[in-house]
């Protein structure tokens, strides 16, 4: 029961959105699902489609006579959901080779599936447009039209034996309406079962259905079964009813029927809708249709899969990594502007530190070495948590809608997603260490030259995968960035730089060996300092730079190693955290 209701003194702990609904879909027939806002239409499809994810179902779903088991029934339907979602930097061909590649079941060969690509581009009208980025809704790519059929085209690549598509032509205008609506009888005339839901259709639109299946508000159907040939048959079933105004000639049959149907007009005339259906002919043929089809045909069996998947895991994991790489390589506005900011903010680093990390004389030097090594880090660190936040809410959309049709397991999408990062990040790398490293004048030495990438490269890919991690366990992108900018002030604070470590209050210890940037510090000062015999001074303190490491950083000897490995550890962490709050967490509620 909805919060508000229950302020409002409703006592029942349960709000009813579907009441004894009953009806038959059959092949080659097109479905209409229609009835006023509210009237239960989208819950009823998924229901049906199982892709409820809250409330109480009762009652049965049968096909084929057997009973509908979601698992089985995910392999052989399609849903065409009403806001269309798809990855905006792939082609109209690469998004249906992606969802066919996956889909298809293992046996068909690579040409017989190009062959029926091919065959579904031409049939829903995209053969044209095989090569156009699908694009951003209505700003780049694809017009709202277009990408209506590509998200028809991608679940017909699935060659399902079932399609829901919720108001395929909610936002259209007429001619679109009209295009979108023959790719759908285009689809029908294939031989599978198409259910639509629609609202308020033009009469061109209605007439396209074969049969009806009407609602009213609180879920109840008021009418079941055929439309006849301009609606003829829905038209004398409600003209026989004591009372109900003729159809004007010329009127829209929709309009007519949902006009007549409101309950204003059931209280004017005095009657239930629901209550006469129930008690028509009409209800008794479409009872007596489900039960001849409840009744599985002799020799049949219930359709099973030996596998949860179509593809197994290591295929899902190459086809996901293909599209990712395409999604990465198509997006300058991430990938391309974070390596523009990454040599910028290396030839800044460097000028502003300018061969600082020679001088060693003094502790207030060595500091200055010390803080070029742990800004440079935590800086471009942070730039990269937040520019790839954006890119994974983006994604995580797409991938919600694949996950539902049993594409693919969560763990190789989200294997896919982190190593398609490692190549920009080892650019990255090479950018940033390089520039700085000599612009700064550290210590030339081949091995400390080989760690300094090696820390900067560990820092690079946990900050990543820590913004993934974020956007994972949080249901907005704003959310996500709000909660992790709250982290870096404390890393930033707590990470033993400010406050070094021996100075630290005990209470406050546990969140430093929590805190990744503290062993990104440690790893990459031990690494080019730890050995540095050279006598520094300062006040209250005259002995070797690593003396002072150990004293007033408290770094001890060794600590270069597993620095290092506990960097991996927290990238591991975060990327695997990531990994199961995708598969766990589902913040898309229907």
């Amino acid at each position: 029961m909805p919060k508000e209701m229950r302020r409002n003194g409703v006592p029942e702990k349960r709000l009813q959105l579907l009441a004894n609904v009953s009806g038959v879909f059959r092949p080659h027939v097109l479905t209409a699902l229609v009835g006023s806002s509210g009237a239960g239409k989208t819950t009823l499809m998924d229901v049906l489609a199982g892709r409820k994810t809250g409330g109480y179902i009762e009652g049965d779903i049968k096909i084929s006579g057997y009973v509908k088991e979601q698992r089985t029934f995910a392999r052989i339907s399609g849903y065409v959901e009403q806001t269309d979602i798809h990855s905006p930097q792939v082609t109209v061909e690469e998004s249906l080779w992606f969802s066919s590649r996956l889909r298809l079941p293992k046996g068909i060969n690579e040409e017989d599936r190009r062959k029926f690509v091919e065959e579904v581009m031409v049939l829903v009208e995209l053969d044209t447009l095989r090569h156009a980025l699908v694009g951003l809704p209505g700003s780049t790519g694809l017009s709202t039209e277009q990408r209506k059929r590509l998200t028809i085209a991608v679940e017909l690549v699935a060659n399902p034996s079932i399609i829901f598509m919720d108001e395929p032509t909610s936002g259209l205008d007429a001619r679109a309406a009209a295009i979108v609506m023959r790719s759908v009888r285009n689809t029908v005339d294939t031989g599978r079962t198409v259910v639509c839901t629609i609202h308020q259709p033009s009469i061109d639109i209605f007439e396209a259905f074969d049969e009806l299946l009407l609602m009213k508000r609180g879920g109840i159907v008021i009418y079941g079964g055929s439309l006849g040939v301009n609606s003829q048959d829905m038209i004398n079933y409600f003209q026989r009813i004591n009372g109900v105004a003729l159809i004007p000639d010329g009127y829209n049959p929709a309009t007519w029927m949902l006009e007549i149907s409101t309950p204003a007009c059931e209280e004017k005339l005095g009657l239930d809708f629901a209550t006469v259906y129930r008690n028509s002919y009409q209800f008794r043929e479409v009872e007596a249709l489900i039960e001849q089809l409840s009744v599985p045909a002799a020799g049949t069996e219930p359709l099973k899969f030996t596998s949860e998947f179509p593809q197994d895991k290591l295929t899902q994991f190459k086809t996901c990594t293909w599209k990712q790489f395409l999604v990465y390589w198509r997006s300058p506005q991430y990938n391309a502007i974070r390596l523009i900011f990454t040599a910028v903010a290396s030839v800044i680093f460097g000028s502003i530190f300018w061969k600082f990390g020679s001088k060693r004389d003094t502790t207030q030097e060595l500091r200055l070495v010390m803080g070029s090594l742990y800004s440079a880090c935590l800086f471009i660190g942070v730039n990269n948590s937040a520019s790839v936040q954006p890119v994974v809410s983006l994604e995580r959309t797409v991938y919600y809608r694949e996950k539902a049709t049993r594409m693919y397991s969560s763990f190789p999408y989200a294997a896919a997603q982190g190593i398609v990062e490692i190549p920009y990040l080892i650019v990255q790398t090479i950018i940033f260490g390089i520039t700085t490293f000599f612009m700064i004048h550290y210590e030339w030495n081949f091995g400390k030259f080989i760690l300094y990438l090696v820390f900067i490269f560990l820092t690079l890919m946990y900050f990543t995968f820590y913004g993934m991690m974020a956007i994972g366990l949080t249901p907005t992108q704003h959310l996500g960035s709000v909660i992790s900018s709250a982290f870096y002030s404390l890393w930033n604070l707590l990470s033993g730089f400010l406050i070094p470590k021996p100075r630290l209050p005990g209470w406050w210890l546990w969140f430093y060996y929590l805190c990744p940037v503290a062993w990104t510090l440690r790893g990459v000062i031990t690494s080019q300092l730890g050995d540095v015999e050279t006598m520094v001074v300062g006040p209250g303190f005259e002995g070797t730079v690593k003396e002072y490491l150990q004293e007033y950083l408290g770094f001890g000897p060794g600590m270069t190693g597993i620095s290092a490995a506990v960097l991996v550890a927290f990238s591991l962490l975060f990327f695997t955290v990531y990994a199961l709050s995708i598969k766990i967490l589902n913040y898309q509620r229907r």
